[in-house]
């Protein structure tokens, strides 16, 4: 890019009520007062909605921002197909899907120069774009900031990072994102990655459903796990660019290209709901048991994507943040289990408590896929130690981890099939689980 650029310092406004109305502005009176769409906006501005629903949907499930931008949207030229890199999109036909538990190390460092478009690497998913279902699950990994734009028509994005610190140039402003963050970005939004690491490196879960929602609290009551106030929106910002401007649009699957010339990221100033923000997993309020067994990992839900059918979700966003167990008798481990639904899990950071870390184990940057029904929990050296386990009070604060968790199978690209990082000998963790059974006489 060339030419002068303008933007304000990066900033950050809780949303203070998730999905409700917010507006900012980078230079005062940028805003109009009363109208969405003047006769002429402030400032010589183009006024412009961005619709993330139906017009019609219901009150409480519509999604819009009213972008006031240097130009409009739609002063661009033509899109061509641009080669799709190791990025693909439901339907997933490349392989049949796969009731083994499955288990991958991290990805491998990346060549030079690889930004986090082009390392995008999809390891699976379910659903159909065109009918805006399913999801998928990819990865990243980046040494090179993006001095191109993207945006993402098919879904809305949330970025795990697990290694290196990103910054998000967005069309609402920056978002500053860590390892123990997430950072949502909604459909048709468009941002650029810069790195504030030398490398970087994370998950994505490209959500083709409904927008990621905080879940119904049911009888927990009013307050519990996500806090609506702790989610942080960008404060406007905006980039006065004159000269050529790669933009590359994910649609249907496929990656489309366009060179403008200015950037698309000139958006002064906004109001609406449709917008990206970031979360610290930290914050995350954990509840349990305060008797005995185990809870359901439901329990640990920050964000929802609803579907048709109600508790049924198209995917769920489940994070294992630090917590207390102190459950009596109880086996405090995840609980050996069969689950209608599939779960792809990651680790941030640290240990997960029922998996083995170390070499060719459940690390950092690594990940797992227990399609659904497919028989998993606590492997063999977890087992016996926490059966033997003294039950006192006991803190879990040497790990990060999530889960992914969908209603549909994950089907896998053919490149995470055959993938050299696959872990081949994954069904050995259980190996040696033995018969204890003694019938009484």
């Amino acid at each position: 890019m060339s030419g002068d650029s303008r933007k304000t310092a990066e900033g950050l406004t809780y949303l203070s009520g998730f999905g409700n109305e917010h507006s900012s502005e980078a230079v005062p009176g940028a805003l109009p007062e009363g109208r969405n769409s003047p006769q002429r906006a402030p400032l010589g501005l183009y006024a412009e909605q961005l619709s993330g629903s139906a017009f019609t949907e219901p009150r409480a499930h519509n999604r819009r921002s009213w972008l006031y931008r240097i130009r409009p949207s739609a002063a661009h030229p033509a899109f061509t197909h641009t080669h799709n890199g190791w990025i693909r999109t439901a339907p997933f036909t490349e392989s049949v899907p796969d009731p083994n538990r499955l288990r991958w190390s991290p990805l491998s460092d990346p060549a030079d120069g690889t930004d986090f478009l082009a390392g995008l690497w999809t390891l699976g998913g379910n659903g159909d774009v065109t009918q805006r279902s399913g999801m998928a699950v990819h990865l990243y990994h980046a040494n090179s900031s993006m001095d191109r734009v993207f945006s993402d028509a098919d879904g809305e994005l949330l970025i795990v990072p697990e290694r290196g610190g990103l910054l998000l140039h967005t069309e609402f402003g920056l978002l500053h994102v860590e390892p123990g963050h997430v950072a949502l970005v909604p459909r048709g939004v468009r941002f650029r990655v810069e790195l504030l690491d030398a490398s970087a490196r994370g998950y994505v879960c490209e959500n083709y459903g409904a927008p990621f929602r905080l879940p119904d609290l049911g009888p927990i009551g009013a307050n519990g796990l996500a806090n609506a106030r702790d989610f942080q929106a960008p404060v406007a910002a905006y980039e006065d660019v004159e000269g050529p401007v790669e933009v590359v649009n994910k649609f249907c699957g496929n990656l489309w290209t366009a060179t403008y010339d200015h950037s698309p990221l000139d958006v002064v100033a906004w109001h609406g709901n449709h917008v990206p923000y970031i979360y610290d997993l930290r914050r995350f309020n954990v509840l349990g048991t305060i008797s005995y067994d185990h809870p359901d990992p439901s329990i640990f839900t920050v964000l929802t994507s609803p579907s048709d059918t109600p508790g049924l979700a198209g995917v769920d966003f489940v994070v294992f943040a630090p917590r207390w167990l102190v459950g009596e008798d109880t086996f405090r481990p995840p609980y050996f289990h069969r689950n209608v639904m599939s779960e792809y899990m990651g680790l941030v950071e640290g240990a997960y408590d029922a998996k083995t870390a170390g070499p060719g184990g459940f690390v950092p940057g690594g990940g797992s896929l227990h399609n659904m029904m497919s028989a998993h929990g606590p492997d063999r050296e977890t087992f016996d130690r926490a059966s033997a386990a003294e039950l006192g009070p006991q803190k879990v604060d040497d790990g990060l981890a999530f889960m992914f968790e969908t209603r549909w199978p994950v089907t896998l690209t053919a490149h995470a099939a055959h993938a050299d990082h696959l872990q081949p000998h994954y069904d050995d963790v259980w190996r040696g689980l033995e018969r204890h059974f003694r019938p009484l006489r």
